[in-house]
């Protein structure tokens, strides 16, 4: 996908403050985070969105739901964190490149 700004920077092509990469998923800070932790996870592989999955993806959604957890430990988010997947422009995706949102610590607002 040579126009997907996430595709890019799983390319080298654009930079990223990463903190995580391996075989499958990229993780980097966002650059307009929302609270004191924002990173986004995404798969190395283009898929556009939620919609976008079918069974042959669960063993990478499984993967990164698992490796959320020490992600937002790693960070020091040791009283608990939130993920958010945006899907669609109804849903707010900005990116089409499915991600998660990992937030946590200072500036976290409640969803009152």
């Amino acid at each position: 996908m040579t126009d997907c700004l996430f595709c890019k920077i799983v390319a080298g092509n654009i930079p990223a403050d990463t903190v995580y990469e391996d075989e499958q998923i990229l993780v980097f800070k966002d650059i307009n985070p929302r609270a004191a932790v924002h990173l986004l996870v995404i798969p190395k592989t283009h898929l556009t969105s939620l919609d976008d999955l079918t069974d042959k993806h669960q063993m990478l959604i499984g993967h990164i739901m698992v490796q959320l957890p020490h992600l937002a430990r790693a960070q020091g988010l040791l009283d608990g964190f939130r993920t958010i997947i945006n899907t669609g422009s109804g849903g707010g995706q900005e990116v089409g490149h499915i991600h998660i949102h990992l937030l946590g610590g200072q500036g976290l607002s409640s969803f009152n």
